[in-house]
């Protein structure tokens, strides 16, 4: 995995579990891998992934059960949750783009309707 100099690489690594569980690629009720797998898988410290899961949990997105492993709740609204706050954080990170470019919030509407148009027609 290739990380970013400018995001702690445990939280990181739970965006990627959350793009991850609104895709549909881990569902509700799911066990992740354990500890040392993951950090195996992201070839980083155990801890960083111990310090991810503790961090999900936190949120509210899985629970340890233990002796079984982390498990990613089954709640039916956890997932649209993510995915609202993901939105939100795609939206909030496309409008500090444009600003820095000099767009108006008008020209930023015009340009993504023209954009969802091209899509669209191909």
């Amino acid at each position: 995995m290739n990380f970013e100099t400018s995001t702690p690489i445990y939280m990181q690594i739970a965006e990627r579990l959350f793009y991850q569980l609104v895709r549909g690629e881990i569902k509700p009720g799911e066990k992740l891998p354990s500890v040392r797998e993951m950090a195996i898988q992201a070839s980083v410290n155990p801890n960083t992934i111990q310090r991810t899961y503790s961090e999900m949990e936190r949120m509210g997105v899985v629970e340890t059960k233990r002796g079984q492993g982390t498990f990613v709740v089954d709640h039916p609204d956890i997932v649209q949750q993510l995915k609202i706050r993901l939105q939100a954080n795609v939206i909030e990170t496309f409008v500090s783009s444009m600003k820095e470019l000099g767009f108006t919030d008008s020209e930023m509407v015009v340009g993504l309707q023209q954009h969802l148009q091209r899509r669209q027609e191909k």
